[in-house]
Formats: structure tokens, C-alpha cells, sequence
């Protein structure tokens, strides 16, 4: 399994991993998906010889984006990144995708984004996603708020600040 950045001929199948993560991730429209992606300061993929397994999308303060979630964080943090979404393919799943992916992000936003304080993203509440929240927690992210989404989600505002 490799990780790479993203190219814009990777959309049709992150938008089918995306639509498949529902509602661990928001659904979005293949085009709301490739700008969200265009908008990234962070845009992995990971693939093994035969697919791609997965995908993550972070975003800088800055981007063009109008999620409440990322306006929270913008409303309340100088500087930060803000992982979007990311998603892992059923198949693929508990092989430490995940964790791989974190690391690169935290590792490319000490390049990308030297003055970043803080790692942030959100978690569903209601539904109920536990095992994105164990994993977020094992990572030491903290819920910082909460906030009813406009798309009928509770969602805990999670933060972990880079050392």
C-alpha cells in the first residue's frame, strides 16, 4: 500500500469511496467533491497494485468553503488544518490505512503549514459513529464542541494540538 497525492482522474473513484462512507462522511456531488479536493493544502490517496483503498482531504484556513464545521474551527482558531473527510474502502479497512494517513498529514502540514497550531475535524455523534470516535481518541484528539450540522448531524468538534 502507497500513499500519494491526489489527481483529478482519482475523482470518479473517491467520489464512489465518499458516497460508499455515508453518513461516516458527508455525502457531496462528484463536482462539490473535486472542488473540495482542488481547495486541499493535503489531498492523499492510497493504493495497492490492483485500487485505491482510500482517500483523505484537508483544508487550510482560507479555502473556498462554506461547511459550518470548517467555519466553526475558522471562527475560533488562528491557525490550523482541518481534515475534511477521509475514507477507506470496506475492503481495506482495519489494516492501518488510517493511521498511515494521519501520520502523512501530520508530516506534510509541518511543511505545508509550518504555523498551524492545531490538527482539527469532526465526528458524528448522532448517528453515532464509535469507532471513529475510539480511533480519534487513541490519536489524542478532544472534543472541543459540538454543533448540529445543517444536514441533520450532531457532530463532536475534535481538535489535537501539534507538538
Amino acid at each position: 500500500m502507497i500513499l500519494r497525492e491526489y489527481r483529478a482522474d482519482d475523482l470518479p473513484t473517491i467520489h464512489a469511496i465518499n458516497e460508499a462512507a455515508y453518513p461516516a462522511v458527508g455525502t457531496e456531488t462528484i463536482e462539490d467533491l473535486g472542488h473540495i479536493a482542488s481547495e486541499s493544502i493535503i489531498a492523499l490517496v492510497a493504493e495497492d497494485d490492483t485500487a485505491i483503498a482510500g482517500f483523505c482531504l484537508v483544508l487550510a484556513p482560507g479555502a473556498d468553503y462554506d461547511s459550518m464545521n470548517y467555519q466553526w474551527f475558522l471562527d475560533r482558531y488562528d491557525d490550523f488544518v482541518y481534515l475534511d473527510r477521509v475514507a477507506i474502502s470496506p475492503a481495506f479497512q482495519r489494516r492501518g490505512l488510517g493511521h498511515a494517513m494521519y501520520a502523512e498529514v501530520e508530516r506534510l502540514s509541518a511543511e505545508r503549514r509550518p504555523g498551524a497550531t492545531d490538527f482539527t475535524l469532526e465526528v458524528n455523534l448522532h448517528p453515532r459513529n464509535d469507532q471513529s470516535l475510539a480511533f480519534h481518541a487513541q490519536l489524542g484528539f478532544v472534543g472541543v464542541g459540538q454543533q448540529e450540522t445543517d444536514y441533520g448531524a450532531l457532530v463532536s468538534l475534535m481538535a489535537r494540538h501539534f507538538a
